[in-house]
């Protein structure tokens, strides 16, 4: 199960780098390169799916109670300190956003993407060390 954990925690911090590769000029690209969109929108859906997946391995690891909704596999961990609670809290809206990726990704506006979900990657760095904390993983 930790090797698990590890793939997984390889593979986000992979998409958030990719992510951040490609941010310069955000809303210019995205209003008018089809491809430049597709690809930001796919990593930025399998970014926030990584995570979902993550949070879910960890309460499988730690023997929790199982979620019924993507969005309360992030209370879970912050009910049992895994990460903070206010964090956790904050960080579940990554559930409502992949979904909106996956369903509603023709109605999304290059502002809401160029600048609000980019600015939360961050927030991913900060999931990543709370969990790796938690289980004990050293980042060196």
């Amino acid at each position: 199960m930790m090797e698990r954990i590890f793939q997984k925690i390889g593979r986000i911090r992979e998409y958030a780098a990719l992510i951040g590769s490609i941010k310069d000029d955000c809303i210019r690209r995205f209003a008018t390169d089809p491809l430049y969109r597709g690809a930001l929108l796919h990593y930025l859906y399998l970014l926030a799916d990584s995570c979902i997946t993550l949070a879910e391995l960890v309460i499988k690891y730690k023997k929790l109670r199982l979620p019924q909704t993507y969005q309360e596999t992030f209370d879970i961990l912050g009910e049992n300190k895994i990460l903070e609670p206010d964090f956790a809290f904050s960080f579940a809206k990554v559930a409502g956003f992949r979904n909106f990726l996956a369903h509603d990704y023709e109605k999304i506006a290059e502002a809401s993407i160029c600048k609000d979900a980019l600015a939360k990657l961050c927030e991913v760095e900060e999931f990543l060390r709370q969990i790796e904390g938690s289980l004990g993983i050293d980042r060196a």
